[in-house]
């Protein structure tokens, strides 16, 4: 075993997947904690969610990971798509979906929204409604979001890595350990026969 373990190539393939690991899981829990701490407020300018239904299928699917840019009201149109704190019967719900309509009212303007795959409108809004405008998808978070989310990908990129990785540094440190131990006995051997020619 202690062979392998030295071999060129087994080094690089373990580094390369324990590296490639242990990053999947730093950049998933990073993406987890800032939506956790921040409380969905926005950072730099930008808030990240994650798409929760399929009322915007085709544009964002389940489990996508959206970054929503703070953005100036006055300069929505129709066709925007927008994340929103609902009111009234959506009290309580983060929503994005896409502006159908746009009217000028006395007290400002009033947005009405609806999913691509819905058929029903949303109830209007108000601009203090809005969080911000949908700039995208975050690629790689949303490839991990979704692969995590997967019982195949969960399976394939957390648990056989995981496994893995813990087999291999306990394999390891075990070797490390008898290797100690023998150089410990020779040394030992070596000074009892060092004592027996002395006298």
């Amino acid at each position: 075993m202690k062979k392998i373990l030295d071999n060129k190539f087994f080094k690089i393939g373990y580094g390369v997947i324990k590296y490639s690991f242990l990053t999947i899981i730093i950049l998933y829990l990073s993406f987890i904690l800032i939506q956790r701490i921040t409380g969905n407020k926005s950072i730099f300018g930008y808030r990240v969610f994650t798409v929760a239904t399929g009322s915007m299928a085709g544009v964002y699917d389940i489990n996508d990971v959206i970054l929503v840019a703070d953005y100036d009201t006055d300069k929505l149109k129709v066709g925007d798509d927008v994340a929103y704190q609902g009111d009234g019967s959506l009290e309580g719900k983060l929503i994005t979906h896409r502006i159908i309509r746009i009217e000028d009212e006395g007290s400002g303007r009033i947005f009405t929204t609806k999913g691509v795959k819905s058929d029903v409108e949303d109830p209007s809004i108000t601009p203090n409604q809005i969080l911000g405008k949908v700039t995208g998808i975050v690629p790689v978070v949303t490839w991990l979001n979704h692969a995590v989310k997967s019982q195949v990908g969960f399976f394939l990129l957390v648990f056989c890595p995981l496994v893995l990785v813990i087999a291999l540094e306990v394999t390891e440190t075990v070797i490390e350990l008898k290797v100690e131990k023998n150089e410990i006995r020779k040394i030992e051997k070596k000074k009892k026969d060092d004592d027996i020619e002395i006298l």
